[in-house]
């Protein structure tokens, strides 16, 4: 009963199982490292090979299955061990009593045909010798020194001492199988001591290493408290990030567009800017062109006038010069184009209100959100740390608590009691396995002697046999062999009954160990009959959970214990200990999850003093929706940007007017045409190519501004609303957003604490006092001492022995009748064809 105490206590500081605490949330917190609960690699390799003897093993567990090919009867040993034979007289001759004695019988029934020959041959071979040895004695029986001559003598003679040779070589390989079972069974209970210590010593590190695999739980509650508190202490960057980010979604749209409209008023401002010069430029551009396109008219029109365009050969290239010149003349006016310094002077009176540093003050007042957040959470950050410092505070003091070293110094002790037990009886057991080793020795030594026999008259008898010689002349070597044949028989007589008796009580006992402990344990069906409820105890319906966990109502069983012991798991989860001790008093991660929770619910951040546009802003954009830059004429500057310059391309004209002047008869008024037309180039040079670039940047300034006009109205509306909008967000809804964002700010926080819950529920499964020691000690009493060291070497002696004793028959038969030919007859017979008959 102690030793079922200290182990109940031994998990006492494992406490209640975590799963019993539902997670409050599932935050998408960072992944906390914890790192790896201290273990230390246990020595013990519970399995046992055993060389080159397994084939025989195997042999004998064949030949056991041919005797017994029945499945392990889990349901007839549950019923049995739950019948109370014997308590009253009755009670073998009830009903159900005589079906479970059957049924018994019936699974039994190879092991007890096989006894029953044994039984028979114990019984009947030792009064057989008696009687065949009276017989001889009487002369009966080929006691008489008599020998009939046949023909086929020979023949006979060889097949006597073939068969005996075979037997005789059979039962020398069932000695040998006896005497290396005996020899394996005595090497391992001597090499058993290094096991048994393998296993103390891993208990004593179970036991030793469970104390700090518990500290090193515990201690890690300082990293789940270091990176809540890191992150309290950044509540400005990380809460009011959120906060903002959220926010930002519809605050950073509205500002971006007013930052747009003040970058587009200024646009504006250079567009107009650009059409007043541009057409300032055209103006005075057009009027100087005009007046010099005039001039080179009438330059032209004087030299067509001269006498030399009268000729024959240059009047008709006169003439089509002539009719050329009105082309001369400019295209575009823009003299009558109205001006925008109207709308430039209300655009320049909005730009006086600098919009672009107004926007920035909203950013920047909307960037200052963290350090509001920071600001007005320093009080509340400070609760909820000293709420952090007092769980950190009740673990360690909860711990300081535990027995834990008195339990593990109790538990100490014991494991000395029971090594030192071992060390004090082992040699007690190897003492009395010598005493064994040596009775099977002998009983070895009984069959080699009869083989002796057999042999040494195998040998005299074949070697010294001569066809030649008469019955009565045989020789004396030959005699000897005979003698030694006779010996073997007379000894096979007075042993092979003790040997046949040594072969039934330990197939009975070997055989049954094998099928009723070995293999059920390999398969695991034993614990399933441990496991039946009611079985072990009548008060208990689970035995384990009713002697651990003072509950057999739960449902812990062996096998899930051995299962669990074999994979390492961690003993709290294997004896399922949380239906026995509370750990909530030290891991009650939800309690202080809520006073955390209900901490973070009290922050109120209050960010109505953000100010994204203020006023003057908003009428600075409604003035400059007000420019009156849609009341520009953009129809007349585009007819008349559409316009080229001159009515006719100056360059195309000055090179026609040089063709033609090529045309006519070399002289003065060619030379005057070709100094015409380069004139006209200049002109083209140095005032068109000018002019057509003013009217390219007056098309696009106009353009632009034609566009601007269209969508002013409607983008500084937008503009105004979103600012509104995103100003009624902060103003009023502001709450809202950031409510939501301090409860993911809370579940991030305690998502640590689950997180530090959740590892240590793993760790107490699955990493703290695995426990393969107690599932070793288990596999190394059954599995390994028990069925591999005894039972497998038990089966394996009588195996070899009963095949000795089995065969001894046969060589009984033959020995005798191959001693007739050997031995030296005092009388001898004519030749005689007929049977002898003994």
């Amino acid at each position: 009963m102690a030793g079922e105490l200290c182990l109940l206590l031994l998990f006492l500081f494992c406490g209640r199982t975590i799963s019993e605490v539902q997670p409050l949330y599932q935050p998408p917190s960072e992944t906390l490292d914890f790192g790896f609960v201290p273990a230390k690699t246990y020595d013990t390799a519970a399995y046992h090979e055993p060389g080159a003897i397994g084939i025989l093993f195997r042999l004998v567990h064949t030949f056991l299955y041919l005797v017994q090919p029945n499945y392990f009867p889990q349901d007839l040993i549950k019923k049995l061990a739950q019948q109370s034979f014997g308590k009253n007289p009755g009670d073998y001759q009830k009903p159900e009593n005589v079906v479970l004695t059957l049924q018994a019988v019936y699974y039994e029934i190879g092991f007890i045909v096989s006894a029953a020959l044994g039984v028979l041959f114990v019984l009947l071979l030792p009064l057989v010798g008696l009687c065949f040895c009276m017989c001889r004695c009487c002369e009966n029986c080929g006691g008489e020194m008599h020998q009939r001559q046949k023909k086929n003598a020979d023949c006979q003679r060889g097949c006597f001492a073939t068969v005996l040779f075979v037997a005789a070589l059979i039962i020398s390989i069932g000695v040998l199988f006896a005497y290396a079972a005996n020899q394996h069974l005595t090497s391992q209970v001597r090499g058993a001591r290094k096991l048994v210590n393998s296993n103390f010593k891993d208990l004593r590190i179970f036991l030793n290493e469970t104390p700090g695999q518990i500290d090193y739980l515990v201690s890690q509650y300082d990293t789940t408290k270091k990176k809540a508190l890191s992150d309290l202490n950044n509540v400005g960057p990380l809460l009011g990030r959120r906060v903002q980010e959220q926010l930002a979604k519809e605050v950073r749209p509205a500002l971006d567009g007013a930052l747009t409209m003040a970058g587009a008023i200024r646009e504006t401002k250079e567009a107009l800017e650009n059409v007043s010069v541009s057409v300032e430029v055209l103006q005075e551009g057009t009027e100087r062109l005009h007046a010099n396109l005039t001039d080179v008219k009438e330059h032209l029109i004087n030299t067509l006038g001269d006498s030399a365009c009268t000729a024959a050969q240059a009047a008709s290239t006169c003439n089509v010069i002539r009719n050329s010149l009105d082309q001369l003349n400019i295209n575009a006016n823009f003299s009558k184009l109205p001006g925008v310094n109207a709308q430039l002077a209300k655009v320049n009176e909005v730009l006086k209100t600098d919009l672009s540093s107004l926007v920035q003050k909203g950013y920047a007042a909307f960037n200052d959100t963290p350090d509001l957040v920071l600001n007005q959470t320093r009080n509340i950050l400070s609760d909820i740390k000293n709420v952090l410092e007092a769980v950190g505070s009740n673990i360690t003091s909860f711990t300081k608590r535990l027995p834990i070293h008195k339990i593990i110094a109790d538990f100490t002790l014991y494991l000395t009691q029971g090594e030192t037990y071992a060390q004090e009886y082992f040699p007690v057991v190897e003492q009395y396995d010598f005493y064994r080793w040596l009775g099977c020795l002998i009983l070895c030594c009984m069959v080699i002697l009869i083989l002796v026999f057999y042999y040494l008259g195998l040998l005299c008898g074949t070697c010294g046999y001569d066809k030649d010689a008469t019955p009565t002349t045989r020789g004396c070597i030959s005699n000897t062999g005979g003698n030694f044949l006779m010996a073997g028989v007379a000894f096979s007589f007075l042993f092979s009954w003790i040997l046949m008796l040594i072969v039934v009580v330990t197939f009975i006992t070997g055989g049954n160990m094998e099928k009723l402990v070995c293999e059920p344990f390999e398969d695991r069906s034993l614990f399933k009959v441990l496991d039946t409820p009611y079985l072990l105890n009548q008060q208990l319906k689970y035995y384990l959970s009713g002697i651990i966990l003072k509950n057999p109502n739960i449902d812990l069983t062996f096998e899930k214990v051995y299962s669990d012991c074999k994979e390492n798991k961690g003993l709290y989860t294997t004896l399922r200990l949380e239906n026995l001790f509370n750990i909530h008093e030290l891991l009650n991660v939800s309690m202080y999850a809520e006073d955390v929770s209900l901490k973070i619910k009290h922050i109120n951040i209050n960010l109505s003093n953000i100010v994204l546009l203020d006023e003057r802003g908003k009428e600075n954009l409604m003035n400059f929706s007000s420019s009156g830059i849609n009341e520009i004429n953009f129809a007349a500057y585009l007819s008349e940007i559409n316009k080229s310059v001159t009515k006719v391309d100056l360059l195309s004209f000055a090179n026609d007017l040089e063709a033609r002047a090529d045309q006519l008869p070399k002289g003065a008024l060619e030379n005057a045409l070709k100094g015409h037309a380069n004139s006209i180039r200049v002109i083209h040079n140095q005032q068109v190519v000018p002019l057509e670039q003013a009217m390219s940047t007056l098309n696009q300034s106009i353009r632009f501004l034609q566009k601007t006009s269209s969508e002013l109205p409607g983008k500084v509306r937008s503009v105004i609303t979103a600012v509104n909008s995103a100003q009624l967000l902060i103003n009023n809804n502001a709450s809202f957003v950031i409510v939501q964002e301090t409860k993911k700010y809370m579940d991030t926080i305690i998502g640590y604490f689950e997180q530090y819950a959740e590892w240590v529920k793993e760790s107490i499964a699955m990493e703290v006092a695995p426990c393969k020691p107690i599932a070793n000690v288990v596999d190394t009493a059954i599995d390994i001492f028990l069925c591999s060291y005894i039972t497998d070497s038990v089966n394996a002696f009588w195996f070899g022995l009963g095949g000795c004793s089995v065969f001894l028959i046969p060589a009984i038969i033959c020995a005798v009748k191959l001693a007739k030919f050997y031995r030296r007859m005092d009388t001898e017979d004519v030749y005689d064809d007929s049977v002898e008959q003994w």
